[in-house]
């Protein structure tokens, strides 16, 4: 039986950059190669073998997010067309509606290739931090890029969706739904646990007994990392009660290091540290409200760290309010600083919150996810032989 082939679409795999592409690798890691053939284009490649082939296309960086390289897939039209015609997918899997993943759209548009797609980042909610200087422009920029994402979204086939809150989002700019379906994502639990807790290795780090308040993130602004700045100066005003940790690289790193000095910068983390962190810390605190899923807040709460988090993106889907966690107005430093100081003078509601987000994330498995991702590519597959008979 011939295999089914697949051409994926993706700015960068440079796995461990973001979560969405932590995410593609937990699909590229278990694709069965004696049943599906993958042929990869990005922007950046990874810096090791996949398993399979990879085409690199013309890519820019942006000017305000020196992180990020924009595939310009008009530098390079005419090869990689000829590449899919020479491979001839049966599906084709686009990651982001970039330029891009436009290109791929129309292409198989003309070749009548069914298209699936994961809705990776919430782009729209990008636009206030980065235009924030000049305001005028974020009203039309946002109906421009909701336009964008409305043709694209609605032109594939199958489109996954990590909550109902994204669904109901995009519902909410008019796209159609009826082809989206919630996929949410996988946790290792054998590696985000609590049993990685080692509260001596921490308290070697910071030199004292504070309770430790952590936040990883990449650090880049639309992170909603103003607020984690007043956060950090109400705790300095108070005396510095809370140890501030902060887990993550990015564009924003130098500016945030000058305004807290006393923070305590780790770094990027290797996986196996990241649930050291995790499970060793006493509270998560993440301000973002720009997350289409939020992982992080998963890996935490797998590893048993209470969360405190903005109301606000695809995250507090998992929380709710003074059950599982605290939702916090989002750009309010002294909600986020009073919820966790009430969490950590309640020693029964901090192991309710424990208890209540392991039992929460129990359920989510990689391997039962992909076999979803999987079949539906067969499904994908078997509906354009329909069509073609």
């Amino acid at each position: 039986m011939p295999k089914i082939k697949v051409a994926f679409f993706a700015e960068t795999l440079e796995e461990n950059y973001d979560g969405a592409v932590r995410t593609m690798y937990q699909i590229i890691n278990r694709i069965p190669q004696e049943t599906f053939e993958f042929l990869f284009f990005c922007g950046v490649p990874p810096k090791q073998a996949i398993g399979f082939p990879v085409r690199t296309m013309p890519a820019l960086t942006i000017p305000f997010n020196a992180s990020y390289r924009i595939v310009l897939p008009f530098l390079s039209s005419f090869s990689t067309t000829q590449q899919l015609d020479d491979f001839q997918p049966d599906i084709i899997h686009i990651a982001t509606p970039s330029p891009m993943g436009h290109f791929a759209l129309r292409y198989a548009d003309k070749k009548n290739i069914p298209v699936i797609s994961i809705y990776h980042t919430h782009f729209l909610s990008y636009v206030a931090y980065y235009l924030k200087s000049t305001p005028f422009l974020i009203e039309p920029t946002v109906n421009r890029i909701a336009k964008r994402s409305k043709y694209f979204y609605d032109n594939c086939d199958l489109v996954y969706a990590p909550t109902q809150e994204m669904v109901d989002y995009l519902a909410g700019y008019d796209h159609e739904t009826g082809h989206m379906k919630i996929w949410q994502r996988g946790i290792d639990q054998q590696l985000f646990s609590p049993t990685k807790k080692d509260k001596p290795r921490l308290q070697k780090i910071t030199g004292n007994h504070k309770p430790n308040i952590l936040f990883v993130s990449r650090l880049v602004w639309e992170k909603n990392l103003d607020t984690l700045i007043r956060f950090y100066q109400l705790n300095e005003a108070k005396g510095r009660p809370y140890n501030l940790l902060i887990v993550g690289e990015g564009v924003a790193q130098a500016a945030l290091q000058e305004q807290m000095p006393n923070a305590y910068f780790l770094g990027n983390q290797s996986h196996t540290d990241l649930a050291f962190y995790y499970a060793s810390a006493d509270v998560f605190l993440f301000t973002s409200i720009t997350e289409t899923y939020g992982n992080v807040v998963v890996e935490a709460m797998a590893s048993g760290l209470p969360c405190v988090i903005a109301n606000g993106g695809g995250s507090k889907s998992f929380i709710r309010h003074g059950i599982n966690g605290f939702l916090c107005e989002p750009n309010h430093p002294r909600d986020y600083f009073d919820h966790i100081t009430q969490l950590l003078q309640q020693p029964h509601l901090y192991e309710q919150f424990q208890a209540e987000s392991l039992a929460l994330v129990a359920p989510f498995n990689w391997d039962s996810l992909v076999a979803q991702y999987l079949e539906d590519l067969k499904l994908l597959q078997g509906r354009r032989q329909a069509v073609a008979a």
